[in-house]
């Protein structure tokens, strides 16, 4: 399921941005959900979030990040059951949620962590794309 590019709105008004929200879901969102986030936070097409299914998590997950986010990524069904932990915690969610398939063996950052994400996101996301330069999106850098 793919979300329609072009203005939002909120009420009948366009919404301030038009980016898609992103939210990458692990266990403890220390090192698989970090690191996507981490690949996707420059990008101008996508606000990233990530969060952690487990009550230690540095940063749970909560109602308010799914109603938040467009579609969600979840780091590996089998092994963690993020997808299950999810629906028996907060019920039917209304946002397509993809499992990536990536287990819980690298720190965040990892060369091959980092690899592996690209490869299962690209589909979905696209490579990531950094912000342009402020002078190349018609901003001056010079006071005057």
């Amino acid at each position: 399921m793919s979300v329609p590019s072009g203005p939002r709105t909120i009420g009948g008004k366009e919404a301030a941005t038009t980016r898609e929200r992103i939210l990458f879901i692990c266990t403890a969102n220390v090192d698989r959900s970090k690191t996507a986030e981490d690949l996707y936070r420059d990008d101008e097409r996508y606000e990233v979030r990530s969060r952690g299914v487990a009550r230690f998590a540095t940063r749970e997950l909560t109602r308010d990040d799914l109603d938040w986010a467009h579609r969600v990524f979840v780091m590996n069904e089998t092994e963690d059951q993020h997808r299950t932990l999810i629906q028996v915690r907060f019920g039917k969610v209304n946002r397509p949620i993809v499992d990536l398939e990536i287990e819980d063996l690298w720190r965040r950052g990892d060369p091959e962590l980092r690899q592996l994400l690209l490869r299962r996101l690209k589909k979905h996301l696209g490579a990531p794309r950094k912000e342009a330069p402020a002078a190349m999106m018609g901003e001056s850098s010079e006071e005057g």
